[in-house]
């Protein structure tokens, strides 16, 4: 057997926002702006020194305080913050709000991702038709239906959907250009591969645990295989492009580009991973917050 090369790795960031930055990030935190908020939430990678005085991160809308009691913890406010409100990147808008679960419907970093999406499918110059998984608030199936593409939109939590389904209409993007679905990924995809159904493109996000509509258990490590094996029966004779992202998981972007390469070894074109991350307004250096991999034609 040739030995597979060793992969370069690369880091993407996200220099396209005007409604976002990452302010300054050090001693376990990071702080953000969202829209005209400055919030500040726990980021373990910021293992190093603030950049910025300490008065600019007293100057705050909300900080998320961690409890285990609480499953994930609450928001303490400072000073006023409506319930909810909206931001854009670029012709893309959606609402935002705190959470429990210290997020807040939005992963600004993964704004390079949708870039490369919206260039993959224009640059198929053909109708594509997508699958995102685990498709959270949608601004990933967003990014693709407004290139052109059909998509196909799936997460176990009936909010979430709902959720996207409103920066959908926030967004002025036709109804019919996705198709919404709450349901376990798992199954949804092999029943899809059962059915003969067959996409151009492939989104997906697996998180480190999570559970579907009818309390199916998700376990990265455990499922992760025979998801990409699915995925690779539900493949079109065209394919035009996979990317996959992992958040809070020990696996490295070495391990997401060999388990790319194998779904895709078949097929012409390139595998390509590294890390995602934020860059500081205040010392410029880059928070990593994810790792990923991604095929295109």
């Amino acid at each position: 057997m040739t030995p597979s090369p060793v992969p370069t790795l690369t880091v993407l960031t996200a220099p396209g926002w005007q409604d976002y930055e990452l302010l300054d990030s050090g001693y376990g935190q990071k702080l953000e702006r969202y829209g005209p908020y400055r919030l500040l939430r726990p980021e373990p990678e910021a293992v190093w020194k603030p950049g910025l005085p300490e008065k600019y991160w007293k100057d705050i809308h909300a900080r998320f305080i961690p409890s285990p009691e609480e499953n994930g913890g609450h928001w303490e406010a400072v000073k006023p913050l409506p319930e909810r409100w909206q931001m854009s990147y670029q012709s893309l808008k959606f609402w935002v709000q705190t959470t429990s679960s210290r997020h807040l419907g939005v992963f600004p970093e993964q704004a390079c991702q949708w870039d490369w999406i919206d260039g993959q499918v224009k640059a198929a110059g053909r109708p594509l038709k997508v699958l995102n998984l685990f498709g959270y608030t949608g601004l990933a199936s967003l990014a693709a239906a407004r290139a052109g593409a059909f998509v196909t939109h799936l997460d176990a939590s009936r909010k979430v959907v709902g959720w996207a389904r409103e920066n959908q209409q926030a967004s002025g993007i036709s109804e019919s250009s996705i198709r919404w679905i709450i349901d376990d990924a798992l199954k949804f995809i092999q029943r899809e591969s059962r059915r003969g159904a067959r996409y151009d493109g492939l989104i997906l996000d697996p998180p480190k645990f999570g559970r579907g509509p009818k309390g199916e258990v998700w376990e990265f490590y455990k499922l992760l295989p025979n998801l990409l094996s699915a995925c690779r029966e539900v493949l079109s004779e065209q394919p035009q492009f996979i990317v996959m992202t992992a958040y809070a998981v020990k696996a490295s972007a070495v391990t997401l580009h060999y388990a790319l390469q194998e779904v895709t070894h078949r097929l012409k074109g390139q595998v390509t991973a590294g890390e995602v991350g934020l860059q500081e307004k205040s010392a410029g250096r880059i928070l990593s917050t994810a790792i990923f991999a991604r095929w295109n034609a």
